[in-house]
């Protein structure tokens, strides 16, 4: 266990970032698939989609959701914004940090625990769920933006997308020419897509087991985290 420690301490606080914003980019894919499929078709980290199906959802298109897409809209800017007081004047890693993402793992796993107690899922609870998921991957998403590793935000890959296609050999070259930048870039977009299609599965079993995996990795990122910081602060 204290060699385990003492490796998490000797990694660069550049490379631990990445690597902990990259596997939260993962955990948001289980969490968006858990929403899209298993709470009526609302994304909970990924607010641009969320937007585009409230816009549809309020022409009535294909009855889209409308309360849902809403929900999980204000959710997440509470609580983007309550971590954004939290986090007011800090950089990097902190200890705000490291309890802001102990919320969020920690109210995945009572969200699991309820759901999985629950034999069928009423809609008010549903609403309920769907707007707690909202607000912690706002604050997860306010505290990626304040660790700001560069083009991983761990909610959303467009910006991420648009980057690795524009600098890219094809593009501009100034991926390479900057020497690097495509390498993190295609991991975030992979693993939110290996999140998302662990989620379906996951769905297969339970909309638990989603939410569980997913509050276990946010606090395995957590624990890491705060291990790696303490040395580093």
């Amino acid at each position: 266990m204290v060699h385990v420690i003492d490796r998490i301490r000797g990694v660069a606080s550049g490379r631990m970032h990445l690597t902990l914003m990259l596997i939260l980019t993962f955990s948001t894919g289980i969490i968006d698939a858990v929403g899209y499929l298993g709470l009526d078709r609302v994304f909970t980290g990924n607010m641009t989609g969320n937007v585009v199906i409230l816009g549809m959802g309020l022409m009535g298109a294909d009855e889209l959701p409308v309360l849902g897409p809403l929900v999980a809209l204000g959710g997440f800017m509470a609580g983007a914004a309550v971590a954004g007081r939290a986090l007011r004047g800090r950089g990097g890693w902190s200890r705000r940090s490291t309890a802001l993402l102990g919320v969020v793992g920690g109210v995945m796993a009572a969200l699991a625990l309820t759901v999985l107690l629950v034999d069928e899922l009423p809609h008010l609870l549903a609403v309920s769920v769907t707007c707690l998921l909202g607000a912690v991957m706002g604050l997860q998403a306010a505290v990626a933006r304040v660790v700001a590793v560069k083009d991983v935000t761990t909610v959303v890959v467009t910006s991420t997308i648009t980057g690795l296609a524009a600098d890219s050999v094809l593009g501009s070259g100034a991926a390479r020419a900057a020497g690097g930048g495509s390498g993190r870039r295609f991991l975030a977009v992979v693993l939110i897509l290996a999140g998302a299609g662990a989620g379906a599965l996951l769905l297969k079993v339970d909309l638990a087991a989603g939410l569980a995996v997913s509050a276990l990795v946010t606090l395995g990122v957590t624990v890491v985290g705060a291990i790696h910081s303490r040395h580093h602060r």
